[in-house]
């Protein structure tokens, strides 16, 4: 994988995803590829962008775009995807698919390698790569977070339960959604009435487990997906999980409180033990608990474990503490899903 060169490009390239995605790829393995930066917004054509260390021209995306093209990262709106991906496709690219429009749809896999590699490959996980596979949904970030724990935990001492509480940052609804939580913000501190076209409901200063009815950011939604592809990818093979979102006031990083319960009784440090591996920054007692401030700009799962029972030696019940940049490790679990086809595909064109 790394000593090719490909043709990448980045549909919704000035989108939040696109931007961090256009970044990491420029850090990656596949650097050195030509990554083309593309747009159906007349707005944004034309503008110079970051990818990497290069200055890139967004251009105008149309039907023909796609051709000569390895790989095909979807960033940025759902019906912009589901306008443009049968085009990619019959070009012979392989389509990664960050809006989850494609959910649904024949022959399109929901994966996450990282999860797989923390389950151990021989494992029964769903979500396995194969050499048909030409289109992929990476796992949402709550997802990768909360299945390479499980995983990881579930292989050295089985799980029993799990359960956890997301905080969801607005940068994970795009824009639009961040420009009303700051506009909030401002408003409640000059004495005016709040913007409510995204939430439908006062976010800023406040912890919400429901919008409004008329709000576009849909929290149900999310909580939906997330618990299906959990369910989806861990096969039957890890224990179902319970989950709560919840809207933080906050811009970026998922922030999550997670209960685990081991079937026999273990000790904290030997849940570390069992956590410690790539993707993974173990926050000890002793240093500053993790926070979406301390998570930002890194692709690390920030995770800090406690007791939940009394006492010391071993138990089975832990908290975790963790959090992670939602857009780096989206995008860093995108291109290691691009890197899994492109491992199915040697010849060095993925069709």
């Amino acid at each position: 994988m790394t000593s090719k060169v490909y043709r990448i490009g980045v549909v919704g390239a000035s989108s939040l995803t696109g931007k961090e995605l256009s970044e990491e790829l420029g850090e990656s393995s596949l650097a050195a590829s030509r990554i083309v930066l593309l747009e159906d917004e007349d707005a944004s054509v034309g503008k110079l962008t970051t990818s990497g260390d290069e200055i890139s021209l967004i251009q105008k995306l149309d039907r023909s775009a796609f051709e000569g093209m390895d790989f095909v990262f979807f960033a940025g709106q759902r019906d912009e995807t589901a306008k443009y991906w049968q085009d990619a496709r019959k070009a012979g690219a392989g389509i990664v698919d960050l809006t989850y429009a494609l959910e649904g749809e024949r022959d399109v896999l929901v994966a996450s390698p990282w999860i797989s590699e923390a389950a151990g490959r021989q494992s029964v996980l769903g979500g396995e790569f194969d050499l048909g596979t030409q289109t992929v949904i990476p796992a949402h970030p709550a997802v990768v977070m909360l299945g390479i724990v499980a995983a990881r935990v579930h292989r050295q001492f089985p799980l029993h339960a799990i359960a956890a509480t997301m905080m969801e940052p607005a940068s994970e609804h795009g824009s639009a959604a961040m420009d009303e939580l700051h506009q909030q913000t401002v408003s409640l501190l000059s004495f005016q009435d709040l913007p409510r076209e995204q939430y439908d409901a006062q976010v800023s200063f406040n912890l919400l487990a429901a919008l409004g009815d008329a709000a576009k950011v849909k929290l149900g939604a999310t909580e939906e997906r997330i618990q299906r592809q959990y369910a989806a990818l861990s096969n039957g093979a890890l224990p179902p999980l319970a989950l709560q979102i919840v809207q933080a006031p906050v811009f970026h990083g998922y922030v999550s409180s997670v209960y685990l319960e081991t079937t026999e009784p273990v000790t904290v440090a030997q849940l570390e033990g069992a956590l410690a591996g790539e993707h993974i920054d173990l926050v000890t007692e002793g240093s500053e608990s993790p926070s979406n401030l301390s998570a930002a700009g890194q692709e690390e799962i920030m995770v800090r474990v406690r007791k939940g029972f009394e006492g010391g030696g071993a138990g089975t019940r832990f908290w975790l503490w963790m959090a992670a940049d939602n857009l780096k490790l989206a995008a860093a679990h995108a291109i290691a899903c691009a890197g899994e086809l492109g491992r199915l595909r040697p010849s060095g064109k993925v069709q």
